[in-house]
């Protein structure tokens, strides 16, 4: 019996050896029969390129993190695993380090600049943006324009540092008490806005029987409210819808007629009237007009006016009136 069992035991390690022998071998095979690739050196490459290089031999990259290096360019390669010229099967990864680029770089000049143009420079630049003031200019400089910057321009500034602005307002513009402008006629008005330094805004009709036909009822700004130079003043004129066409306006030998008439179809569309007369304009009709309508519209003609017509956003007509 004693034999007989130690006789299993040699047979039962024979074939535990046989059976290892042959799995290390199949495997040894099977690893060297895959592909092996040599990795290139992408040190100073950009990651674009090392993405398509690595991409074409069969390998994959991770980036394992990224710092600034005043020797490599932003997103160029500082130092990768493995190293060039080592042998890798085919599918395994190359693992990048990536710039940022110098950590200080010379602070570039945003004057002049619009206020999201700045930012865009300044996030380009990896700088963060600070606090933001606003102030009317004494020299000339357009509303939203950078007027001075903290860091100043050509500066070492790190990377990460934040960039104060001051920002222009635009020209500082006049103040006025708005005038009376009720019972006036829409001539009077007009010329009263524009010797004031403001702008004629939009000219509605109404009708109030208690007051003068063809004189001013009501505007904004009210009378007395504080206005600034280059304001907007929407006016109201007393006009009788009844009243046939033609015939408004306070002489009718001061006055033009301006007709439009849309073209057939079957969509309303947007009817927008724009009178423009020296410096000032307005608009003097906004509305839907159906296919085919006709729009009729009095025109001061003591002084050289210009009509504008949109339909749709679109010019479709301008008409100059002369006295």
């Amino acid at each position: 019996m004693i034999l007989r069992a130690a006789k299993y035991s040699v047979l039962l390690f024979v074939f535990l050896c046989v059976t290892g022998v042959s799995a290390y071998l199949t495997l040894t095979y099977l690893i060297k029969s895959e592909d092996s690739v040599i990795v290139p050196d992408l040190k100073g490459r950009d990651v674009v390129y090392a993405l398509e290089i690595l991409t074409d031999l069969g390998l994959n990259i991770k980036v394992k993190g990224s710092e600034y290096s005043n020797d490599i360019a932003k997103n160029h390669v500082i130092v990768q695993e493995p190293g060039p010229g080592k042998e890798i099967k085919a599918g395994r990864d190359v693992r990048i380090l990536l710039s940022k680029g110098t950590r200080t770089i010379f602070m570039p000049d945003l004057t002049g600049l619009s206020l999201r143009r700045a930012r865009l420079a300044i996030q380009e630049n990896g700088l963060c943006g600070g606090q933001v003031s606003y102030t009317h200019p004494q020299t000339s400089f357009a509303r939203d324009d950078i007027i001075s910057q903290t860091p100043d321009p050509g500066q070492w500034v790190h990377r990460g540092s934040c960039v104060d602005l001051l920002v222009s307002l635009g020209p500082l513009r006049g103040a006025y008490k708005m005038d009376n402008l009720g019972g006036l006629s829409l001539d009077e008005a007009v010329n009263l806005i524009e010797k004031s330094n403001l702008v004629v805004g939009n000219i509605k009709y109404a009708f109030n029987r208690s007051k003068p036909e063809h004189t001013i009822i009501d505007h904004d700004p009210k009378y007395g409210y504080r206005v600034m130079e280059k304001d907007s003043v929407d006016l109201v004129v007393n006009r009788n819808p009844d009243q046939p066409k033609g015939a408004a306006g306070v002489n009718a030998s001061l006055q033009s007629v301006f007709s439009y008439r849309l073209e057939p179809g079957f969509f309303k569309k947007r009817v927008q009237v724009h009178l423009v007369m020296g410096n000032v304009s307005g608009e003097i009709y906004d509305n839907l007009l159906g296919p085919g309508s006709e729009l009729w519209l009095i025109v001061p003609s003591h002084t050289k006016a210009t009509i504008l017509c949109y339909v749709d956003g679109e010019l479709v007509m301008s008409q100059l009136y002369t006295p």
